[in-house]
This record gives C-alpha cells, structure tokens and sequence, in this order.
C-alpha cells in the first residue's frame, strides 16, 4: 500500500473543508480520478497528503516527500529568461545532456517553446511545462490537480490523450484531480467522489457504476418526445438537458435500443459515464440520509 487516509479532517476557522470518515488506501499502480463541483474538498485533500495544510486524523505512507510528485492548479516561474534555463535550474540537468529530459520535450511538442518567456505561453503550453518537470520526477506516487482547467476543449482533449499515452504501460500510481468527467473515463480505473467536502463514493470504477446506474446507461436528448418515447423504462438522474435510462441487463438494452432505433433517435450507449455515475451516487446517498428507499 502506498498511501493510506483515516479519519481525515481539516478546518479553515470555524468552517469544515475536509472530512473523511471512511478509510482511503492507495496502492501501486492505481489510477485514481478524484472527481466534485467546486468546493468540494478535492485540492484541500492533495494539499493534506502533501503535509500543506493543518489536519486532523491519520495519513501513512512509506513513500519519502520527494517520491510523491505534485502538479498544481496554479503555477508561476521566474520571467527574466526562457523557460529552457528555469527547465534546466529546477531539473538541476542540461537539456543537451538528458535523453530522457529530450524524450518528454519532443513527446510534449514543446521543442518550439524553449526559447520563449513563462508569461508569453499559451494555457496549454505552460500546463506541457509543469507536466514534463513533474515526469522527470518518475515518482512512484503523483497527483495531478486540475491539470487542463482554463483550456479550451481541443487543447484539453490533446493533453489528457499525452498523459493516458505516456502512463499506459508504467507502473506509477496516479491521483488526477477534475471535474471534467469526460476526460477520465480512458484514464482512471478507480474513483473517489467528494461532495462537500465529505466522500459520497470510493472504489472501482466498473463496480461503482454497476452499484449506481446499472449494466449499461443509455443516454438521450431531453425532449417531450423522448420523455413519452421511454416513459416506462428505469429512468436515472442526469443534466437537465438529457435523459439517462438503466439497463440491468442485456434483454433490457436490447428492448430499449430497438425502440429508439425504430424511432430513428440518436443516442449514447456507455457502462462508463463518470457523470452520470456521480450524480447518481450523490442522489442515493442524499436520499438514504433522509430515510428515503433509492431505486435506480
């Protein structure tokens, strides 16, 4: 186990940010996607690992602070010079001299901006920066923290494509924190799910949403005749703007996708949607709290 969480709580003033009360283990090779609005909890609970904030409760691990790699949110360097030097004097290496330093220039695309000033990079390209300084760490443990916020959807879809690439055969356990539900779907095997700054689900992927949606999700468009079109099947909690519907089984989905296609209606098949598995988890547990039966 590389890194363990009990009874995790953290404070600002008299305000609860944090409280886990449910034990978290982290172990070798895992990918975790710690997903939640705003507020949520998620960047406070990297900042405790990481001994940056007060906490109370237990955090264990046999891993040194400088096996642990960090990528924040926010990130400012030096600019006086090109970001080849700040590269070289944080890295403590010559650019020339390090095959593996050249591996991720040229796999980040970012030969072209060595020359260039911090301030005078693109969102994506000062996000390439910070990546390659923390993969030249090859930390056994490393979180990344909101790691395509600001960019734009394309540029967004491009870096979370380089991560999932280039962590795809390597044994490193990774923490990546979002709230962009679509770009860990192919990254993350597992998943943590915070509301307010408590734990609303944790644990695999696959299980979790076999617990909370069904065997398979079919998603719509939310229109009036759609809504009569599938009145009589397992609806889901969703976005406003589209129908979710669970399928239990395979006769179910067979039943349900013949209809749509009859109809000639779009939709989207998926056993994988974080989305929906979270709004669906946050659902259950907000209607146990109030003694209410949960039937998906």
């Amino acid at each position: 186990m590389l890194l363990s969480i009990e009874n995790l709580t953290v404070r600002y003033g008299p305000e609860t940010a944090l409280n886990i009360d449910q034990p978290i283990h982290i172990e070798e090779g895992e990918r975790i996607g710690i997903i939640g609005s705003n507020g949520a909890g998620k960047t406070t609970l990297v900042k405790s690992i990481l001994g940056l904030v007060p906490y109370q409760g237990t955090i264990q691990t046999a891993l040194t602070r400088d096996q642990i790699a960090v990528h924040m949110q926010f990130n400012e360097y030096a600019d006086s010079m090109p970001v080849k030097y700040i590269m070289e004097a944080i890295l403590e290496t010559k650019i020339s001299k390090n095959k593996k330093l050249q591996e991720l220039i040229e796999y980040f695309e970012f030969g072209e901006c060595l020359k260039k000033r911090y301030t005078k990079l693109s969102g994506g390209q000062k996000q390439r920066f910070t990546i390659i300084l923390v993969m030249m760490q090859e930390a056994p443990l490393t979180f990344y923290d909101e790691v395509t916020s600001g960019l734009d959807f394309e540029t967004r879809q491009k870096l979370m494509e380089k991560l999932t690439n280039w962590y795809r055969n390597k044994n490193a356990s990774l923490c990546i924190v979002s709230h962009y539900y679509d770009e860990l779907e192919n990254l993350v095997d597992k998943l943590l799910i915070l509301d307010k700054g408590k734990v609303i689900a944790y644990g695999k992927t696959e299980e979790l949403f076999r617990r909370y949606c069904g065997r398979a999700v079919i998603i719509l468009d939310n229109t009036p005749e759609n809504e009569t079109l599938v009145n009589d099947y397992k609806r889901l909690a969703a976005p406003a703007h589209l129908i979710a519907l669970s399928c239990d089984n395979e006769s179910d989905e067979r039943e349900l996708t013949s209809r749509l296609l009859t109809h000639n209606k779009n939709y989207k098949r998926s056993s994988r949607d974080i989305e929906i598995l979270s709004i669906n988890a946050k659902k259950m547990l907000s209607m146990k709290s109030e003694g209410i039966n949960y039937d998906k």
